[in-house]
């Protein structure tokens, strides 16, 4: 790839002669892209060298961040094109792709991505900073190749599977080194889970067959079925992996893989076995720790949830609890919250079982059971280093309940989660690991509840036949998906329930106040329930009724 802008912008005499040589001279000796090179140059700084690109070619310049990118890049899949030419897809209409880009004088970015996609090319100018921030978020310094390479392996050629020696032993790398068939194909529905990004994949026996299955944005979907008498194999090799004992097939275990998806990122996979009466099922818990968008507009929050979030978070002391059942997103939510919180003047502490996400300039720590070091443990360690923020993945029990709730009183924010329904339910929750109600409603700031709903494509969705009490217009999948989904549906969002602890409803809750109490005064004060939440995102057009249904089946409609 040769890029012209040195000469281009000497032509239009943004820079001069001796300019244009110095650049084209770094260019060859430091091998340095020119976009680098032009910025070493005194008078262009990043903003006025894209303004310039901007007028030479007569394309706008755009705010990544008023796009969904990531959900595009996800979809399209390409991102060895995204590496290599530095350039993002952010948006699909018509056929037409949005191609952000740092320097349009090289051709081979739009070439490239219109042969893979098929797609006409609207090119889009962003600076390389914000660009290349934006990839790093999304695939780390640089991805496997062996994605692309991988030869896949097809169920029935399984059957060309021996049996795996039981006393075989593998380090975490040796799926790569091991070339046998029953390997490279766990090696491929690993990465295969991976790319679809999917939470969890389930191997399970039943007395006929045998299924693989994963969990992609909340619902299992059925990829393949390997011939039934490989069953015992597979879940061998998978043990093998996690360091478990191969002969004990009697007892549930529990390990841990780590997947080498490149030299610098790895994906953490918990493994969970279990006896069945067809066999052994196991149970694969991906752990993708690369961040992803901790923006409270991209999670879902609407501008007043945002404000009441951020406003709580500004507070130097007190706790703020984050509700719902397991998967419902709790701990983006947490992530985002720290993510705000994140600065040079202020010292956090996590403790999480386990850590989802590597936050820099975060002290983040993972829990032991096994040796004694639990919640309450790293809690107690946490008070003794001068902590302004902590936060505890969840509480478990009345001891951990006792320290935080102490802790958001004595000067410290604490965050942390809590498996309830609804936001008022917190405090009864609190209650029951005896916590007194006074403490409580000394300590509590805010609790948010929420839940995930599956996104509506936005290249298929469509109009609804069925009508709402509001009247508004509503849209539903397309059951056959497009080339951007598949399913009709691509990603989730989020629907929250947001109580501020206000000096009423702190006394409602230190006089002992049901839920019930809690949440007709805190929707008397303005609170959105969760109910109140879905329709919003059904009526902007962001989900189904049919999933609202799912997630919240006490909704009327």
């Amino acid at each position: 790839m040769t890029s012209q802008l040195p000469l281009l912008l000497q032509k239009a005499n943004k820079i001069n002669q001796e300019q244009a040589l110095h650049v084209l001279k770094a260019m060859s000796e430091r091998k340095t892209d020119a976009y680098t090179a032009l910025l070493s140059l005194e008078q262009l700084s990043p903003k006025k060298l894209t303004t310039i690109l901007s007028e030479l070619f007569n394309l706008p310049i755009i705010k990544l961040d008023s796009y969904d990118y990531f959900l595009c890049c996800q979809h399209l899949g390409l991102g060895d094109l995204v590496r290599r030419h530095s350039a993002l897809p952010i948006a699909i209409d018509n056929e037409r792709l949005t191609l952000a880009v740092i320097d349009p004088s090289i051709a081979e970015p739009e070439q490239d991505f219109r042969f893979a996609t098929g797609m006409k090319i609207n090119l889009v100018l962003c600076d390389a900073r914000t660009i290349t921030h934006a990839i790093h978020n999304l695939y780390g310094d640089t991805e496997s190749e062996k994605w692309n390479d991988f030869k896949e392996l097809t169920p029935q050629q399984l059957e060309q599977l021996v049996e795996l020696p039981a006393e075989e032993t593998v380090d975490h790398e040796a799926l790569y080194q091991d070339t046998s068939p029953i390997s490279r194909y766990i090696h491929q529905v690993l990465l295969d889970a991976v790319r679809k990004r999917a939470s969890d994949i389930h191997f399970e026996p039943y007395k006929d067959w045998f299924r693989i299955r994963f969990r992609c944005d909340g619902l299992l979907i059925e990829i393949q079925q390997p011939p039934n008498h490989l069953s015992h194999r597979l879940i061998a090799r998978l043990k093998i992996l996690a360091k478990l004992d191969v002969s004990e097939r009697r007892l549930p275990q529990d390990g841990r893989i780590t997947l080498a998806v490149s030299p610098s990122k790895n994906i953490d996979i918990r493994v969970s076995t279990l006896p069945t009466i067809w066999g052994e099922k196991a149970v694969l818990r991906l752990l993708d720790k690369r961040i992803t968008s901790l923006q409270l507009d991209h999670l879902g929050y609407n501008p007043s949830q945002s404000a009441c979030y951020r406003n709580a978070l500004a507070k130097p002391q007190g706790m703020i609890l984050i509700t719902g059942p397991t998967g419902c997103g709790k701990t983006l939510s947490l992530y985002s919250g720290l993510n705000i919180l994140n600065q040079e003047n202020i010292n956090i502490a996590t403790a999480e079982d386990p850590v989802e996400i590597h936050l820099s300039g975060i002290n983040q720590v993972q829990i032991q059971p096994k040796i004694g070091f639990g919640f309450a443990q790293a809690l107690r360690a946490f008070l003794r280093q001068d902590p302004d923020v902590v936060m505890v993945g969840e509480i478990r029990d009345s001891e951990t309940a006792d320290i935080a709730t102490k802790a958001s009183q004595t000067g410290h924010l604490v965050l942390s989660t809590l498996h309830t329904n609804s936001a008022s339910e917190a405090v009864l929750r609190m209650q029951n690991m005896g916590v007194k109600p006074f403490n409580i409603a000394a300590a509590l700031s805010l609790v948010i509840a929420q839940r995930l709903v599956r996104r509506l494509c936005p290249k298929c969705k469509r109009a609804s036949l069925t009508s709402i009490a509001s009247q508004d217009q509503v849209f539903e999948a397309n059951p056959e998906g497009c080339h951007y989904c598949n399913q009709g549906y691509a990603g989730r969002i989020g629907v929250f329930e947001i109580l501020p602890v206000t000096p009423q409803m702190a006394e409602m809750i230190a006089a002992g106040a049901t839920p019930h109490q809690i949440e007709k005064l805190a929707t008397k004060q303005g609170m959105q329930t969760l109910q109140q939440s879905g329709l919003e995102k059904l009526t902007q057009g962001l989900t189904s009724q049919a999933e609202l249904q799912r997630v919240l089946p006490e909704l009327s409609l």
